[in-house]
């Protein structure tokens, strides 16, 4: 379960704010509360007005988020929290480390596939533009399934952060985030041509001066784009591009109706003009009054939740583990500190452990929607799915409950889709494979189960065109699986195609072909093509623990596998090692030898065993 850091741009601070810090810390502990509004939970020290400003702030935002896509619904990709500090040395106690010591930062995001987190410092005069970045970065995560460029996406959340709020009104792009303008005037625009091409992995996206050049720029386009009216001709773009395979150039001239050259001259006049305009918004009625809460909160949750920060940062994650130790010592019973603890447990493999925490949890806040998500992961890592029904079951009960709990736990469907495959139950499946990815549209693993659970369902062209737009995924090695996959869908597609053609000349001539219908050919394919999910149809799902004695990858992208479990020694066949699931390694490889491993997997007949998964102990 990777966790992903995300540091947000650095805010000078000022000596005025810093000494006002010193003022107020001296003057002993504050209350925490939490203030919760329709969509947004926010624990603070700062005092109940301040906390209220700040819940109001995101649902202004999220009412913008939704005005400027044009959106009824939005969601987040995952639950957010957020934490709003009374001072700097509060903050100073999560932020990263650089030779050991605490970066300065105004703002903090931090991001986990189960929970994200915005920390605020609330002594600075203008704390929001630093985290809106990456607010508006969750945003379109949670709500554009495409894939989108870089320059769309960081120019998107550049323009996303210059919101100002006044009232019931909003105003978006009147003045640049800090440092753009200030670039876009000491350095030569680059052509709009090679800004549309640069990738995550290039240079310029990753260092120093460039870097700045390419947010400025990808900002200057996309306010370009919104003060124009352009934004819809954009998506076009993208489509032409990453669906329709047409050059860069070419998808400027049809999306823009303009060459690159003009379109160069353009945006340099725009700049040169500094005629920069504005969107104002009006926010929703009521959007500032109605459904607000405000509770206090003890010291002990107080410490888990700050716990649970650390937990999620790569810089404190063993500290936290101790945190929620020290609140266990003076409250047994805190739930969410032994919910820590058990994923704090459950990311080290310590599966018994976790299991112990989770069950405490469980029974001290039966309504905690990650606990029961945990026990799910757990009883998946335990003995993978190969545990028979009756685990199945209780997996699936533990997922339903996390579900029920939040409607809106993207991973939980996404694992509940996994179970009832296997189980059989491929329509369940199928919708909740489809819920995951409507909730975290551009998870890449969601997507592509999705088109593995669509190609094993046999409905080709779904499965395809989720592929299609998996190719030009920016992670090269995803990027190579979804070709590969595409290709067997396309040769699938064919073949199915072929049997049904041969079929209905069989009905027409009252004669079957000389070899019969294809029905051999359709089911390897098949088989290929939907390594990643199991079709749920077949044999039962077998689990076998032992050793990998052998490992034979000659016959690429296949690979047999010779494991040794007590006195049986049983060969095992993986379809394709860039596609079969894999826990405790990156990857499948083929240089492993002699590795404890734990295996799920289907007896198909004539002897033959194809693996599901792999998992290296």
């Amino acid at each position: 379960m990777p966790l992903r850091f995300h540091p947000c741009r650095l805010i000078p601070l000022l000596l005025v704010a810093l000494l006002g810090v010193l003022q107020r810390s001296s003057a002993g502990e504050s209350q925490w509360v939490e203030v919760r509004s329709p969509h947004f939970s926010v624990v603070t020290d700062a005092g109940e007005r301040r906390g209220r400003e700040i819940a109001i702030r995101f649902e202004q935002m999220r009412a913008v988020f939704a005005a400027l896509m044009t959106k009824a619904n939005v969601n987040l990709p995952v639950p957010l929290q957020i934490i709003a500090f009374r001072n700097t040395k509060e903050l100073r106690q999560f932020v990263p480390l650089w030779n050991g010591k605490p970066i300065r930062l105004g703002g903090l995001f931090i991001g986990g596939e189960d929970r994200s987190f915005i920390l605020l410092d609330m002594s600075l005069e203008n704390p929001w533009s630093v985290v809106f970045h990456e607010y508006g970065h969750q945003l379109l995560n949670g709500n554009i399934r495409g894939r989108t460029p870089p320059w769309f996406d960081e120019g998107f959340a550049e323009y996303f952060s210059t919101i100002e709020l006044e009232g019931k009104h909003a105003r978006i792009g009147a003045k640049p985030p800090p440092g753009d303008w200030e670039t876009l005037q000491q350095q030569n625009l680059m052509k709009v041509s090679d800004l549309f091409r640069v990738r995550q992995d290039m240079q310029i996206y990753n260092e120093g001066d460039k870097r700045s050049l390419f947010y400025a720029e990808s900002w200057l386009v996309v306010h370009y784009l919104y003060d124009t009216g352009q934004v819809k001709q954009a998506f076009d773009y993208f489509n032409f591009v990453l669906g329709g395979g047409m050059t860069v150039e070419d998808a400027i001239q049809k999306a823009f109706g303009t060459a690159p050259a003009a379109f160069d001259k353009t945006l340099e006049q725009y700049k040169a003009g500094r005629q920069v305009r504005y969107v104002m918004i009006d926010t929703p009625p009521g959007i500032e009054t109605t459904g607000y809460t405000v509770t206090p909160v003890n010291p002990a949750d107080t410490q888990a939740i700050l716990a649970d920060v650390h937990l999620h940062s790569a810089f404190y994650q063993e500290k936290a583990m101790q945190e929620f130790e020290d609140i266990l010592k003076t409250q047994p019973e805190n739930a969410a500190a032994l919910r820590g603890l058990g994923y704090g447990y459950l990311r080290k493999r310590d599966l018994r452990q976790a299991g112990e925490y989770f069950q405490k949890a469980a029974k001290f806040n039966s309504k905690d929607p990650r606990v029961h998500y945990y026990s799910a992961v757990l009883m998946n890592q335990e003995q993978g799915l190969g545990s028979g029904p009756e685990r199945i079951g209780e997996m699936k009960k533990e997922l339903q409950a996390a579900i029920a709990l939040d409607p809106t736990f993207a991973d939980a469907y996404s694992l509940l889709a996994f179970a009832c495959q296997v189980s059989g139950e491929t329509e369940q499946a199928l919708a909740a494979a489809e819920k995951a990815v409507e909730l975290n549209p551009r998870n890449e693993t969601y997507q592509f189960n999705l088109a593995a659970m669509y190609l094993a369902q046999r409905k080709i062209d779904g499965g395809i065109r989720i592929l299609q737009m998996l190719q030009s995924s920016p992670d090269p090695v995803f990027a190579e699986r979804a070709r590969e996959s595409l290709a067997q869908a396309e040769r699938m597609k064919e073949a199915l195609e072929f049997e049904s053609s041969a079929h209905q000349q069989a009905s027409l001539t009252d004669n079957r072909p000389e070899n019969g219908p294809v029905e051999r050919p359709v089911k390897e394919i098949e088989q290929e093509a939907t390594t990643s999910v199991t079709t749920g149809k077949a044999t039962p799902v077998k689990f076998l623990t032992g050793r990998l004695a052998n490992l034979d990858c000659s016959a690429s992208p296949a690979a047999i596998m010779t494991v040794v479990s007590g006195t049986k020694t049983v060969k095992m066949k993986v379809a394709d090692v860039s596609h079969v699931v894999v826990i405790g390694a990156d990857a499948f490889s083929c240089e492993w030898t002699n590795r404890k491993i734990a295996v799920n997997y289907r007896e198909v007949g004539d002897g033959q065993n194809n693996v599901i998964s792999v998992e290296i102990q």
